[in-house]
């Protein structure tokens, strides 16, 4: 080696070493310890406690009636029964149908509510705009203050003619406060005004600016909100109870609630034909039953919410905090 490339030869000094020493972010594979490792240990636990009763319901399923009765619920049952399913499933075009109107109202719905409700807090959350105020305050109102659900009932079918309407499935759930107040949020901590003004001086209109600038960087908010409201849209009943009563626009909870009433009816009642019985046969599947009804609800949910849980964490925690 020449006197030239020993010259060129960069060699590390103390200083370098020293800093290199006090590496200020170490990867994850130095920062290891002990206490990760039980970290780790305690969350496979917690999350292993968690899956137990969901285990239970679908091992509880597929399980024999008269088992059941005898020796419990169990994790491993000691015989295996298709009764429970049959019971649910022996409503076949039905079951079909409800399934169908739950779906196309929780997807109707969510995309209805995430629309009206991203608009609302785009509105609220422009400085300049002279109603931003009234209208925030216009939204506590109902979040303080309830009319009641029998004035709700009369308002929807005397006032507005919607008994047996599949819209009164929609609606009364479509825009929360809360939502709102989530999408706000994030809109004022998250997108820089900054975008919002250039698009301004550039001479894009509120409608430009909402659809093309806000709207697509609300995607991860307004899935977290569309999940939360997808799962309120799957689980509600109450409201098809009260306004409905053709089997055509039955949705799956109160078919699955009528399910259960005519199992406590036939358990109740002494003089259940025998004809009955055999078609059910021959016991009738109470505790399956309700553990395959729970199953057919909750499976959809559990299948879709993986999908958007990353989406759902971040858009309930990026706007959280400012900066």
């Amino acid at each position: 080696m020449s006197d030239m490339e020993k010259n060129l030869k960069v060699t590390p000094s103390k200083k370098d070493k020293k800093a290199k020493n006090l590496d200020l972010a170490p990867s994850r594979r130095e920062r290891k310890g002990f206490g990760q490792y039980v970290l780790a240990f305690l969350l496979i636990l917690y999350t292993l406690f968690c899956f137990l009763p969901l285990e239970l319901v679908l091992v509880s399923a597929f399980a024999d009636e008269l088992s059941l009765s005898k020796n419990g619920f169990r994790f491993i049952p000691s015989q295996w029964s298709m009764n429970g399913i049959n019971a649910v499933f022996r409503y076949g075009k039905q079951l079909m149908v409800s399934y169908g109107v739950t779906i196309f109202v929780t997807v109707a719905g969510t995309a209805l509510g995430l629309l009206i409700m991203s608009m609302y807090a785009y509105a609220i959350s422009r400085p300049d705009f002279r109603l931003s105020k009234f209208l925030l305050v216009f939204l506590l109102i109902p979040m303080l203050f309830n009319g009641g659900q029998l004035s709700g009932y009369i308002v929807f079918t005397r006032y507005y003619h919607l008994k047996d309407n599949i819209l009164l499935l929609i609606l009364p759930l479509c825009v929360t406060t809360m939502n709102v107040i989530i999408l706000r949020t994030y809109i004022v901590n998250s997108i820089p005004k900054e975008l919002m003004e250039a698009a301004k001086i550039d001479g894009a209109g509120e409608w430009r600016t909402f659809f093309q600038i806000t709207l697509p960087l609300l995607k991860p908010s307004m899935a977290a909100v569309g999940f939360m409201m997808a799962t309120a849209y799957w689980n509600d009943w109450q409201n098809a109870l009260l306004y409905i009563t053709s089997d055509s626009k039955k949705p799956l909870q109160l078919l699955l609630v009528s399910i259960q009433k005519s199992i406590e009816f036939l358990l109740n009642n002494t003089n259940v034909p025998s004809a009955a019985r055999a078609a059910m046969g021959g016991t009738i599947p109470q505790y399956t039953a309700t553990m395959a009804t729970v199953l057919v609800v909750v499976g959809p949910i559990v299948i879709v919410y993986p999908f958007f849980q990353k989406y759902f964490i971040k858009g309930l925690t990026v706007g959280s905090v400012k900066g």
